[in-house]
């Protein structure tokens, strides 16, 4: 900042010591030191908080961003939600006029008597067999498991 050399400040100092006096020099001086001790911590203050400022600026740019990404994304995915699903509503309305139209030329119940006529089984049995969703037992083990379990190890000895 300033361009002070070594021969400026003795020159500084000489004139100091004739202005000023030898009784008082070292108490101006310590003055003067203490005065530029607190100028120096105010500007790294307001050098640290500018810093700080910026940085908070670029995370709530950077935040903004990611919303903006995040929000972008979402009505994307929202958008190919109404297209999936006006898609299957639509399969599901030809579904169902396929059904009635079968169930008009075959009379009786046509989900079962269509099933049976697909797989080659009896409306019965499409009837009473439940949907695998339904019937799936979370505490029920598998057959094997339980086969498994119930037998005997025969190469091992019980320990006693």
């Amino acid at each position: 900042m300033f361009d002070i050399g070594f021969s400026e400040l003795v020159v500084i100092g000489v004139v100091a010591l004739i202005v000023i006096g030898p009784e008082r020099l070292p108490k101006v001086a310590r003055t003067a030191g203490h005065l530029l001790g607190r100028f120096q911590r105010y500007a790294a203050s307001v050098k640290s908080d500018i810093s700080r400022e910026m940085q908070m600026d670029e995370l709530r740019k950077a935040g903004q961003n990611f919303k903006e990404s995040v929000e972008s994304t979402a009505s994307g995915v929202a958008a190919q939600v109404n297209v999936v699903d006006d898609y299957l509503k639509n399969e599901i309305g030809q579904i169902d006029q396929a059904v009635t139209t079968i169930a008009a030329t075959e009379g009786a119940n046509p989900v079962s008597g269509h099933a049976a006529q697909l797989t080659g089984e009896s409306a019965a049995q499409v009837e009473s067999t439940p949907h695998p969703q339904q019937s799936f037992d979370l505490d029920a083990r598998p057959a094997s498991v339980v086969e498994y379990a119930s037998q005997p190890d025969s190469g091992k000895q019980p320990s006693a």
